[in-house]
């Protein structure tokens, strides 16, 4: 694997920082924010939420611009729109222009999500595919140690300390933005969406300098008739393009299903109903980040290694015994190995779903589908994550603690029938010959790209 294409797999996973920081960063404020404007629960839960559901947007939207503007100019775009979040949240005067400033963050994540992840895939060699694209995921989880951290360094600093938690994300964001323009755009996309053979067969150049003229045409030749069906192409909501669309929906949706962005969210509470103070609550959160990022590395690591198919399946048994574990400790008040619960359970996401849900979704779908198949993934994804952020505190509020935790770990017995008998594996195998394997593409062009 060419170094080059390790820093720019690097460069557009760093948007997954970027998410990851974002997305947890509110969970240290949010106490203080609701007694300093004297937010009701549905408020409240509508505030905290708010960065979802602009994610919904930007990921419904986010295969638009991905499409249109071309992969590299939709991630410097995403930079820009956190930065604007980043100050808006910290100058907040009042909870209606906080909500607008985090949603508009929000559409920053959702459209990281769906165009990240399908640069690296249309960028990365089928051996290192897995490890590239979960890349992302892996900055998602280090962008959410880093907020966990950073909000038990700053909680110190006074009244407001809390608009210091959420503005300190312009440095990162303005940093990534700078980063990627230095980044070329996608051969893939040249090719099916602008039609420009040179300017590919230019980046093409930059990925493999060794190769010769003639050599780099041919791969042009070989992707061209791939990105740019002969006739007229098959509509993305179509009967052929089934398969696909049922995985990327239902990984998407038992990727949330599972209770992980409620546990994020709002991880110092469920600890405080333990038992824990405050303080204690807030450094437990920081070893939730910690098993996320060590547990992320160890999927990544896998991922190419054991298969995406296999990953699902070892989180899901872990997902079953940690969500399950925690519900009889709240029903039995043995509060004592909740956060060790917690921790198996974020360990089992990270190995499993947390590893594959990005990398599969951006696998397959054919090259002039694949930004709307990545947004229906990331559509999914969000939709669901905006819905129980929404209403996990009235959930926790009404129902008692293990009666929500064993809704979660029903979920994920759900999830573990569907992978056993559903979902194929995609280890190893070239973009093209993922097609071939979900019953489209053109069967004679499947080496690997």
């Amino acid at each position: 694997m060419k170094l080059r294409i390790l820093y720019w797999s690097i460069t557009s996973a760093l948007a997954g920082f970027l998410f990851g920081f974002d997305t947890v960063v509110i969970s240290g404020a949010e106490q203080k924010i609701q007694a300093l404007w004297g937010l009701s629960p549905a408020v409240h839960g509508l505030a905290m939420a708010s960065a979802l559901y602009g994610t919904v947007l930007g990921s419904l939207v986010g295969g638009w611009p991905t499409d249109r503007w071309g992969r590299k100019r939709t991630l410097a775009a995403i930079g820009v729109l956190y930065v604007i979040s980043a100050l808006g949240c910290g100058f907040a005067p009042g909870v209606l222009s906080f909500i607008v400033a985090r949603v508009i963050g929000g559409l920053g994540i959702g459209i990281s999500t769906v165009v990240a992840p399908l640069y690296i895939s249309e960028i990365a060699p089928p051996s290192h595919r897995g490890r590239l694209a979960g890349m992302f995921q892996f900055n998602i989880v280090f962008g959410i140690v880093v907020a966990f951290a950073s909000n038990a360094l700053l909680a110190g600093v006074g009244e407001n300390a809390w608009r210091w938690m959420l503005g300190i994300a312009v440095i990162p964001s303005l940093v990534y933005t700078l980063l990627c323009l230095g980044i070329p755009e996608s051969p893939r996309w040249l090719l099916s969406r602008r039609g420009d053979r040179e300017a590919a067969i230019g980046v093409l150049q930059l990925m493999e300098p060794e190769a010769s003229l003639k050599a780099l045409e041919a791969e042009a030749d070989r992707l061209l008739p791939v990105t740019r069906s002969a006739g007229v192409p098959e509509p993305f909501w179509s009967r052929k393009h089934l398969v696909p669309i049922g995985l990327a929906f239902l990984v998407a949706f038992f990727n949330q299903l599972s209770g992980i962005n409620a546990i994020l969210y709002f991880a110092p509470r469920i600890f405080a109903l333990t038992g824990l103070g405050p303080q204690a609550a807030l450094l437990q959160s920081v070893g939730i980040g910690v098993t996320n990022l060590v547990f992320t590395f160890v999927g990544i690591w896998l991922i190419d290694r054991c298969g995406r198919r296999t990953l699902l399946l070892v989180g899901s048994f872990g997902y079953i015994a940690s969500l399950g574990l925690t519900s009889w400790a709240f029903f039995t008040e043995h509060f004592g190995i909740v956060p060790a619960c917690i921790f198996a359970f974020i360990a089992a996401h990270a190995v499993g779903q947390g590893a594959v849900i990005w990398v599969l979704i951006s696998e397959i779908f054919p090259d002039r589908h694949r930004a709307a198949g990545q947004a229906l993934g990331s559509f999914t994804h969000w939709i669901f994550a905006a819905l129980l952020t929404t209403f996990f505190p009235a959930m926790i509020s009404r129902f008692v603690p293990g009666q929500v935790f064993l809704f979660f770990c029903g979920m994920m017995g759900l999830q573990l029938a569907w992978v056993w008998f559903l979902v194929p594996e995609t280890r190893g195998l070239s973009l093209e010959a993922i097609q071939v394997r979900l019953g489209f593409g053109d069967g004679s062009k499947t080496s690997a790209a």
